[in-house]
């Protein structure tokens, strides 16, 4: 009854948001509801979506603030067109796509979803501005090695935690990751867009010929302030999870917080770009600006997600499928696939889920293909009760159709994809 009850509540979403209501007021009004029918007393209901508000924005807040106010300097400054123009020069005008995914991968390892996101975008506005071409073209690459990434890849944190529950060798898994995330990530973010957007694509010249690039800040200096952030989340997971222990430990620590990097980063874009600080601030406060409504729907996302945590939905999902009769790592996929349907968030859908496969490790089943079958059952089905959806929605304003046909298969994709992989790798491990 409760799955019945929560599927009315996703129809009402969907229904609310065709008929044009905002989706953060749809979001709470549909958290309310789903969370009476479910039984929660009045009080509990607004409890919880006061405490899943808090969580997710108390997570992610400062990310998203600072990660806008940095694109909106890398734009302001022309940062983000002069690396437009040396990555066209590089790859090639054709091969843009595989520079926005090589970056993805890159830039997804260290940080959250939500922050490498934040941290890319201006890029793939700046290119597709610069190009023409398609913004969904350019859009999924990024988003499909960003999600590999948070299913497959230490030492990004999703994978380190549930490796530390299944006692698992990081390094194997990281290996492991590797052989699936490169051509998942290619049929997820290369493969698809072009068969999807083939009919819009146009005549693609075989030469770009950039102006005012004369004008633009050094592409040292475009590069240095646009990956800084990144290089300094990935110094500091490397030496707190890599290096000895010493007197350091605590700057790596701090290096390796989003929130910190990109304050840093901020700071510094400033001080190398040479902006007047009134003319910085006035940049950031207009980045911000551009995604409080973001912030907003996000927050009451996590609303729902609470709604469906605390009503107790996730402990039904866990009994029916803990029932069947399967391949272990069929099982754990299913399992976080189920979850991650339910509840939205894919940590939340692999941490759960590890707590129910966790017997079926040593019984011949290999810890690291364990994490990854976790890893890639986390990343199924992406839909309205995700703060990642919505934020693929509203970045490239988007209708819901188009968010179902291009984000939600392409997550889609990358899991059922990794699932095989993970089949596949055990035949020969």
């Amino acid at each position: 009854m409760s799955l019945l009850i929560v599927l009315f509540g996703l129809i009402l979403l969907l229904v609310l948001i065709v008929k044009k209501l905002s989706p953060m007021i749809a979001l709470l009004l549909v958290s309310i509801i789903t969370g009476l029918l479910l039984g929660m007393p009045v009080g509990k209901v607004m409890t919880t979506i006061g405490t899943g508000i808090g969580g997710t924005l108390g997570s992610m807040i400062m990310v998203l603030a600072l990660g806008a106010m940095m694109g909106k300097l890398i734009e302001d400054t022309g940062a983000a067109k002069k690396i437009v123009f040396i990555l066209i020069r590089f790859f090639g005008y054709k091969n843009i796509q595989w520079a926005i995914l090589l970056t993805g991968l890159m830039v997804g390892i260290p940080l959250f979803y939500n922050a490498g996101f934040v941290v890319l975008v201006p890029l793939v506005f700046a290119i597709a501005s610069t190009t023409r071409l398609p913004l969904l073209y350019l859009a999924l690459p990024m988003a499909a090695s960003l999600s590999v990434t948070h299913g497959f890849l230490p030492p990004h944190p999703g994978p380190i935690a549930l490796a530390s529950i299944f006692k698992a060798d990081v390094g194997l898994i990281l290996i492991y990751g590797l052989i699936l995330s490169v051509p998942i990530a290619i049929a997820g973010g290369i493969v698809f867009p072009r068969l999807i957007l083939k009919s819009n694509m146009g005549d693609i010249p075989a030469e770009f010929n950039p102006e005012g690039e004369e004008l633009l800040p050094s592409g040292f200096r475009s590069f240095v302030t646009a990956l800084l952030p990144v290089v300094l989340i990935i110094v500091g997971t490397i030496g707190t999870n890599f290096l000895p222990g010493g007197p350091v430990d605590p700057v790596f620590v701090f290096l390796s917080d989003p929130t910190v990097a990109l304050l840093i980063a901020v700071i510094m874009t400033i001080i190398i770009q040479k902006i007047p600080v009134a003319k910085a601030m006035d940049s950031c406060t207009e980045g911000v600006k551009s995604i409080a409504m973001i912030i907003l729907i996000i927050a009451a996302g996590g609303a729902f997600k609470q709604i469906l945590i605390d009503s107790g939905v996730g402990e039904t999902v866990k009994n029916l499928s803990s029932s069947m009769d399967l391949s272990p790592l069929f099982l754990a996929w299913i399992i976080t696939a189920l979850l991650r349907v339910t509840l939205g968030s894919a940590t939340v859908a692999g941490l759960t889920a590890s707590g129910i496969v966790l017997p079926l490790v040593g019984a011949g089943v290999s810890a690291e293909l364990m994490v990854l079958s976790v890893g890639a059952g986390s990343l199924m089905f992406s839909h309205v009760n995700d703060t990642g959806f919505w934020m693929f929605k509203e970045y490239f304003n988007l209708s819901l159709k188009q968010t179902f046909g291009t984000w939600t298969v392409m997550e889609s994709i990358v899991s059922v994809l990794g699932l095989l992989g993970v089949l596949l790798l055990n035949q020969f491990i």
